[in-house]
């Protein structure tokens, strides 16, 4: 820290208590000045020949007043304190600290050149010039003094002064960096390796581009404002830099709790903070700042109810970089009238903007990039389907989330964005179990979202035993793994080297791959179909005779279970049977008579009764 000394005399201020102090001298006192709640008994003569504000006072107050009272004093009694032992010629230190305090009660005692030669605003204004204001960590303290001191620092312009050199700072090639003070990482290793006789380049830690962020973080938000549109106004700041910067100062003083902030007395406060950071966003909307840290604001601004435009300018730029944000980042609280715990709405509005705006662009970063740019449209787009996924899997615990909210959200995301649905499966799942009230129809078409053909096999399995799911979509799952299974057999007989493509084949070249099955699945299918006239004729499982019967109990009671095993008995029968040419599936060992298949196809059906 820079510093400056004024004065040659010993300190020979005492003080009398709190309220009182005087100078330890031969001669009497003639004079009394009041700052505050402070008694000053001093000499007339070291005063007046520095102060013209002085002189006229104490000519306008006469002969018969020894007592002046200032108490409008810029600083308080420190600060006249340091003025009055500048006109003893005492030793007197200023600093970044009291620095402005001194330039204002210097200012409002008229202390100029008019008066005498190298009075002591003279003085400070060479110590501000030469050496504040040439100095990072000086010119952010003495930027935070100037607030106490306003309209004198602001008049004074010594606010503007600081802003100016601080935001000059900050563009400064980040390699000859040395005065960060809060930045705690080291700016330079210098680590020469010898190897061998052989000497290698030096090692030196590069300074990042944001290493300022943190260091003006202490500042309050409108000398914030200032210094940030001061840095913006240069136009050498990159906007990530920018970002950052307004990042951290939302850590720094945004609480964590949501909860805290509405309870909050100075919730105005928090309000201003939002707005004033919305507004100092990079003014290009796609870069600079992350998704999570605009979703962050917005959690803000809807809580402590800022103004719709910055609201709508923060809903803009989210929209713009939908996809690098995580499922926390978008569960936005409600508020009222909705009843739901997230802001579901809101989500979709901004779902759909990223949308739009991908498909407003597509043509045109085609003609420029290619197949590069198809390639990265579609990561994003499955990044988003994953996102989405991942946000409905929340909210499908909320129990007063309607069928219809869920289904518009999923239905949202283009098919290309989910090419494996294992993360809409779960979250169809939670929302069943946890709306059981939920109507046949209702599960049926919530469920319709769904593409069995794109689970992966173990959500297939956990799907196949989900008594939550309505039996189309089991008997769908199950029918849709035998086919599966058989077509990576034949590929598998077919040609070894193309194990790993039979298992990724796409939907159609697995439903070709099957057609020849196709006689003896539908056939098998149709056994398991039970008109509900059946179902209700018959009130409990038909009894199995003999072996037969033995056999049915060994399968598992589970009614997913038993579909599975008929559907893959009939898949393996066929596969093994495959080179005679005959649809021989139903006449394998371990395949189930015929009058089975309806005593098991009742049970089945009973069972499904049972838990519906």
């Amino acid at each position: 820290m820079k510093f400056m000394k004024l004065g040659s005399k010993p300190d020979a201020f005492q003080a009398d208590g709190k309220s009182v102090r005087y100078v330890a001298s031969e001669l009497v006192t003639d004079v009394t000045i009041n700052v505050g709640e402070v008694k000053f008994n001093l000499h007339k003569f070291p005063l007046l020949s520095k102060s013209n504000r002085l002189q006229k006072l104490v000519s306008k107050a006469g002969e018969n007043s020894d007592e002046i009272d200032m108490v409008d004093f810029p600083g308080g009694s420190k600060a006249f304190e340091i003025c009055a032992k500048f006109c003893y010629g005492m030793i007197v230190t200023l600093n970044a600290y009291n620095v402005v305090a001194a330039r204002c009660a210097a200012e409002y005692l008229e202390m100029t050149e008019d008066i005498d030669r190298g009075n002591l605003i003279f003085k400070i204004e060479v110590f501000l010039n030469s050496s504040i204001f040439r100095s990072w960590k000086d010119s952010i303290i003495v930027l935070q003094t100037t607030k106490s001191l306003l309209p004198w620092s602001e008049d004074l312009k010594i606010v503007g002064r600081c802003i100016d050199s601080i935001a000059s700072k900050t563009s400064v090639d980040p390699a000859s960096i040395t005065w960060s003070y809060t930045y705690n990482r080291k700016l330079s290793v210098p680590d020469k390796i010898v190897e061998e006789g052989i000497n290698f380049r030096e090692k030196i830690e590069s300074v990042p581009k944001d290493w300022w962020v943190e260091d003006i973080c202490e500042l309050d938000i409108d000398l914030y404002k200032r210094v940030m549109i001061t840095v913006k106004s240069k136009g050498r700041m990159d906007g990530k830099v920018i970002g950052e910067a307004l990042k951290t100062y939302a850590v720094r003083w945004l609480p964590d709790s949501f909860d805290d902030s509405v309870s909050d007395a100075r919730t105005w406060r928090y309000k201003y903070l939002v707005e004033t950071l919305i507004c100092l966003l990079p003014p290009d909307k796609g870069v600079g700042c992350s998704c999570s840290f605009l979703l962050k604001l917005l959690k803000f601004a809807i809580l402590v109810g800022v103004n719709d435009s910055p609201r709508e300018d923060l809903v803009k730029r989210i929209s713009l970089k939908l996809h690098e944000a995580s499922v926390k980042d978008l569960l936005v609280p409600a508020r009222p009238p909705q009843n739901t715990l997230y802001d579901v709405e809101l989500i979709q509005c901004i779902v759909n903007r990223y949308l739009m705006h991908e498909k407003y662009n597509q043509d045109e970063k085609n003609e420029a990039n290619g197949d590069f740019i198809l390639g990265h449209e579609h990561v994003t787009l499955m990044n988003l389907g994953k996102l989405i996924d991942g946000y409905l899997a929340e909210i499908a615990h909320d129990p007063n989330l309607t069928i219809a909210s869920f289904i518009d959200l999923s239905r949202s995301i283009p098919d290309s964005a989910r090419p494996i649905q294992d993360g809409l499966y779960k979250a169809i799942d939670i929302y069943l179990k946890e709306h059981l009230s939920l109507t046949k129809a209702e599960k049926k078409k919530i469920c319709g979202q769904m593409d069995v053909k794109k689970l992966t096999m173990e959500a297939s399995m956990h799907a196949a035993q989900n008594e939550r799911l309505p039996l189309r979509v089991v008997v769908q799952v199950l029918f849709f793994e035998q086919v599966r299974a058989a077509s990576g057999v034949q590929a598998l007989n077919n040609n070894a080297r193309d194990t790993s493509n039979s298992t990724t084949n796409t939907d159609e070249e697995w439903e070709k791959t099957a057609a020849n099955d196709n006689k003896s699945l539908k056939k098998q299918m149709s056994r398991m179909k039970i008109k509900d006239e059946d179902f209700r004729k018959n009130g409990k499982l038909l009894k199995k005779n003999s072996k037969s019967t033995k056999s049915g109990v060994q399968l598992l009671p589970s009614r997913s279970r038993r579909i599975f095993d008929r559907l893959w008995v009939v898949g393996r029968g066929h596969v093994e049977n495959r080179s005679s040419e005959t649809s021989g599936s139903s006449q394998s060992p371990t395949s189930v008579a015929p009058g089975d298949t309806k005593s098991f196809g009742s049970s089945s059906r009973q069972r499904r009764h049972s838990i519906s």
